[in-house]
């Protein structure tokens, strides 16, 4: 399949996506009036559930998404490994560990934005240690080894915070948060982490050559004219600021990195330059898919996305783990 049909494609089921989640809801609007309420200027209660409810949900779900799927695709082309994921660098787990501390201190119930601000602060403190620990010129192993570490030393913590919290209200709250969810998200919201998740895309989006090169192993890619610390680090900053804003501001996600560039890698070539753009786009639209089941399934109870996620992505490794059994 060439690249551009299979972006037409992907985009074209992302808007599909997009539509479908701004008119599922519990509250029962029908199409023509849910749409028309987006752009016409009234006080109604249907103009107000689609932009201050339905929108940002969408909003959110479509740059969520789709700053995880590309994540994944760029970490598995640097890392040259299928395995390797957005959270693994320790940005996902130390944005959490800064969600959990506003929760746990009070902050996210004195003010408003102190539980995302606090968990972008954690993003962004994992970047540093990231950099430090592995170096300027560190070969793709430190990297791992640090983002090992890093999320092992957050996720120490945040069962730490967890252990010793003094209400059992507290700790539910934390326990649900970390499950991930776009209920209840509104436009400053998205004022909030649609910043960081853009200049993260338009960091990692470029880096498609440069992982061209690199599947022909680094000293190669380096005769090629690549710079690899820069490539590093423009990949570092990007994982950072878009997987951060989005766990900033939704909670831990898992297995959308993971899956989507599994499923779109045999329709690239195997071209991480392809696959980027791709990914980019199908986890947009894995995401909002996710999402819209979230209120089809269980519609009187608040289902977690990051359950959903969970559920779909985790038989899919099982049966990538057994088609690769078959082949060895």
């Amino acid at each position: 399949m060439t690249p551009a049909r299979l972006y037409t494609l992907l985009g074209g089921l992302t808007a599909a996506l997009f539509t479908a989640s701004l008119t599922v809801g519990p509250a029962s609007i029908p199409f023509a009036e849910a749409l028309s309420a987006l752009f016409t200027q009234s006080d109604g209660p249907a103009t107000m559930v689609m932009r201050e409810i339905r929108l940002p949900r969408a909003i959110l779900g479509a740059l969520i998404g789709a700053s995880l799927g590309l994540s994944g695709a760029a970490m598995q082309g640097y890392l040259r490994n299928p395995l390797a994921e957005p959270g693994l660098i320790g940005v996902s787990s130390s944005a959490a560990l800064g969600a959990v501390i506003a929760i746990q201190t009070g902050l996210a119930y004195a003010a408003a934005l102190a539980l995302p601000l606090m968990a972008l602060a954690g993003a962004g403190l994992a970047v540093l240690a990231i950099l430090a620990l592995a170096g300027p010129r560190g070969t793709a192993l430190s990297l791992i080894l640090a983002g090992v570490a890093l999320s092992a030393l957050a996720g120490a913590l945040t069962s730490l915070v967890l252990n010793l919290s003094p209400s059992p209200y507290a700790a539910a709250e934390i326990v649900f948060w970390m499950m991930g969810s776009l209920a209840d998200r509104s436009m400053t919201h998205v004022a909030l982490a649609a910043p960081f998740i853009l200049a993260g895309l338009a960091l990692i989006l470029p880096l498609g050559r440069g992982l061209d090169a690199l599947s022909l192993g680094e000293d190669a890619a380096a005769s090629m004219g690549i710079r690899l610390p820069r490539l590093r680090l423009a990949l570092i900053l990007g994982v950072a600021a878009s997987v951060g804003a989005g766990t900033a501001v939704a909670g831990a996600i898992g297995f959308v990195g993971l899956v989507v560039p599994h499923l779109l890698r045999p329709l690239t070539g195997h071209r991480p330059s392809t696959l980027l753009l791709a990914s980019a786009l199908g986890g947009a639209a894995m995401l909002l898919a996710a999402d819209t089941a979230t209120r089809l399934v269980l519609p009187a109870r608040d289902l977690k996305l990051g359950v959903v996620t969970a559920l779909v992505g985790a038989p899919f490794f099982l049966h990538l783990i057994w088609r690769l059994r078959g082949r060895l």
